[in-house]
């Protein structure tokens, strides 16, 4: 059993001249290689963090002016809002000031109608009481001038009043 256990220098010499061309050639061929692919790809990493950075701070820069311009916009509206407001109250004042300008002017019109009527109407009713108590005077004076008695002392009595006043 000594035999399969037993090592040999020359054995031990090859296999690590063996062992150090293969961790060359692996060192060359395999380490370096992927060694420069983990290193770029840390690199990778780092640039897409750092490009996720600056996208995050850009955002937060586009998402501030965004309230900005909400802000802004939201003022204006108000402002919109708060001059059409007083337009509005402006054009309905002026609107039931022409109206009760109006208004007033149909009341005095219709109170000048009222007016111009009534003293038509007293005037008509002047005329017909004058004519009617001329009517009525005609009748009595012809009842009693039908005697000429009556006749004479009723001229005296009137020339009795006439040279009275």
């Amino acid at each position: 059993m000594e035999g399969l256990l037993s090592v040999s220098v020359g054995t031990v010499f090859w296999a690590s001249i063996s062992f150090l061309i293969v961790f060359f050639l692996l060192y060359k061929m395999a380490w370096t290689p992927i060694l420069q692919s983990l290193k770029d790809r840390e690199e990778g990493i780092s640039n897409a963090l750092n490009e996720a950075e600056r996208a995050r701070k850009e955002m937060a820069k586009l998402q501030a002016g965004n309230e900005d311009l909400l802000r802004q916009a939201r003022d204006e509206r108000d402002n919109i809002l708060k001059d059409a407001k007083a337009i509005a109250d402006k054009m309905r004042a002026e609107a039931l000031a022409k109206t009760q300008a109006d208004a007033d002017r149909m009341l005095a019109a219709a109170r000048a109608e009222i007016e111009n009527q009534k003293k038509a109407a007293i005037t008509e009713l002047k005329n017909s009481v004058a004519t009617l108590s001329v009517d009525i005077a005609e009748k009595l004076v012809r009842e009693k001038l039908t005697d000429a008695e009556k006749q004479k002392a009723l001229n005296q009595s009137m020339a009795a009043d006439f040279s009275a006043n």
